[in-house]
């Protein structure tokens, strides 16, 4: 183990706080292991009903790790998990790193009713990685089993049928710093499943920076989590951070949170928590269901890092949350916008801390057109400026180019696609070898598939190069549609999915599906004509809109909107009929409600 670099002063019993000076995560581990901070798991009502600490953790997982090779399982073998948030899922993933063996979360569906399509799901992703060794609960253990049936797999069972089994005589393997410490499936691979490598080494380099930089971490901190542990941003944020800085972690399952929102802000309160992140539509749904009565329960006071991350950023949305729950004492300065992704494991840039979010107001025309962010005065907008978010600086040792379709390197203000280089970037997409060349040159530039800019070494983004809809040569975001949609009262935060389909000509043609909750034919028909006015004036185009039933349009597995899926979904069920009439809006029929 490496010599941890102290930084504080410990007391008599407080271990040294050590920002994730370690070669691996096992030694992060052991070092851990010798402090009193831990894990904590809460109930949807907000009851404590496991705490496992990092010396617990340990013993668990090094006894596991025997019974795992005991299977004859061999270094890099992987170790399927499906990934809910509960203290076993802990348990085998650290158990695979002292064994030598590759975890991969599987997605725990929020929605378990969606059989087949889970089953079919989780065999993708099975297949992909050839797991050797698949674990569930028992309330999932029946559809990894379906989706296992027919693939050469040494077992696939509950976590008692493996604690069961007898340990394997050899001694543990010993680990190194360029070993696959885990595969990380992205977001909305379904179909296409890739599956990111991350070495310890990697993984290590990534926990570091964030730490020590992104989010300047001391021995006081204590982190809260609701994120899903099989997302980046869960497992690499809330589960190996706090763990390599030797801080105490809260965990609320993603389906208790969706069901009772308002225990984010009760546990926030009840556990003093200091650091806690969510995607923009977390903390819209929070801050809805919150009622006045509530506020004076809350104590935000020690919030002081609320991150913000995983999807685009809306500025709306924080200026809200922060307005309503300033009387808890929530400081709006505790904003910190950030940018990952799993291919660099998972930081790349923050904000300054206790600096709250910034925003750049840009012409929107402009962009589109020529690449150009132009930053609009603040009383001459003209209906013109869309508020970006500013996602900071870089972590040190990270490089970062914005670069045109011709790879030519753009000077600042110019938007194109972001390039990356750093020591955490990925070795490359689990047996893909075509999408790895693709993705990373030989000189280790790793290609974001993200669109941003950079001013003064402050990256902002604007979009997703695959999400771009082209009509006639213009460049239009569907995150543009989206906001128009959302700025109408009838629409909420994350109903609204906009992408582009071939019409009966073979034409690029745009679509806006939107959840509609209201069942009264003349106001969804109002709701339509109001739409198709407003995409026509303020963005000078002609799209078919269709309101569809709530809860109807698809998800990635860590909750995003997934306009991919959406697209794919639209053309199998319409073809190209509906959109022969788009220059009839009102005409058209109405998606059902």
């Amino acid at each position: 183990m490496s010599q941890p670099d102290v930084i504080a002063t410990p007391t008599r019993h407080e271990l040294p706080f050590c920002p994730a000076a370690f070669d691996t995560l096992t030694t992060a581990l052991d070092y851990a292991a010798q402090g009193a901070t831990g894990t904590n798991f809460y109930t949807g009502r907000g009851h404590l009903y496991a705490a496992v600490s990092y010396a617990e953790l340990r013993r668990q997982a090094l006894a596991l790790s025997g019974k795992l090779l005991g299977l004859g399982l061999q270094p890099g073998d992987r170790v399927a998990l499906v990934a809910e948030t509960d203290p076993d899922f802990i348990r085998f993933f650290f158990a695979c790193q002292y064994a030598a063996l590759v975890p991969v979360a599987l997605p725990a569906s929020v929605k378990v009713g969606a059989h087949h399509a889970y089953v079919a799901q989780l065999q993708l992703l099975l297949e992909a990685c050839d797991a050797a060794v698949g674990v569930a609960s028992a309330g999932y253990l029946p559809f990894l089993r379906e989706a296992s049936a027919g693939l050469s797999m040494r077992m696939v069972d509950a976590p008692q049928a493996f604690d069961a089994l007898p340990a394997a005589a050899q001694a543990l393997p010993q680990i190194e710093p360029r070993d696959i410490a885990y595969i990380q499936y992205t977001s909305g691979s379904t179909r296409f499943p890739r599956g990111v490598v991350i070495t310890h080494q990697s993984a290590m380099a990534n926990l570091r920076g964030m730490i020590a930089h992104g989010l300047m971490m001391n021995a006081r901190d204590r982190m809260l989590s609701w994120l899903p542990f099989y997302h980046d941003m869960g497992l690499v944020g809330f589960v190996l951070v706090p763990m390599a800085a030797q801080v105490s972690v809260d965990y609320l399952d993603t389906r208790e949170f969706a069901m009772r929102p308002r225990q984010w802000l009760h546990l926030m309160t009840q556990t003093r928590a200091t650091i806690s992140f969510a995607p923009s539509f977390g903390y819209d749904l929070c801050a809805r269901r919150v009622r006045s009565s509530d506020l004076g329960s809350y104590d935000l006071r020690h919030w002081r890092v609320a991150g913000i991350g995983a999807e685009m950023i809306r500025p709306e949305t924080l200026a809200y949350f922060s307005e309503l729950l300033e009387p808890c004492g929530f400081d709006r300065r505790a904003f910190l916008a950030c940018y990952g992704m799993a291919e660099c494991t998972l930081g790349v840039s923050f904000s300054p801390l206790w600096t709250g979010f910034t925003t750049h107001c840009i012409d929107s025309d402009h962009l589109a057109d020529h690449h150009q962010a132009v930053l609009l005065d603040e009383n001459d907008r003209g209906g013109r400026g869309r508020h970006f978010v500013n996602c900071g600086k870089l972590l040190p040792d990270f490089e970062v180019q914005i670069r045109d379709d011709d790879d030519r390197v753009l000077p600042d203000w110019h938007s194109g696609v972001i390039y990356l280089r750093g020591p955490s970037v990925m070795s490359g997409y689990f047996n893909l070898p075509e999408e790895s060349r693709n993705a990373l040159s030989p000189d280790g530039w790793l290609n974001s598939g993200d669109i941003g800019y950079l001013a003064d070494g402050v990256l902002t983004i604007t979009g997703r190069k695959k999400d771009l809809i082209i009509i006639h040569g213009r460049n239009i975001w569907p995150q543009d549609l989206e906001h128009i949609a959302e700025s109408q009262m009838e629409v909420r935060s994350g109903d609204a999915v906009a992408f582009a389909v071939p019409d009966h000509e073979g034409q690029e043609c745009c679509v806006l599906l939107v959840q509609c909750r209201d069942t009264d034919a003349s106001r969804r028909n109002n709701l339509i004509r109001r739409l198709t006015a407003l995409l026509r004036m303020e963005l000078s185009l002609d799209c078919y809109v269709e309101l569809v039933p709530v809860h109807s349009l698809p998800r990635t597995s860590s909750g995003k909107l997934s306009r991919a899926k959406a697209r794919l979904d639209f053309i199998n069920s319409h073809g190209t009929a509906p959109l022969e009439a788009v220059a009839d809006q009102p005409r058209l029929k109405v998606g059902s409600g």
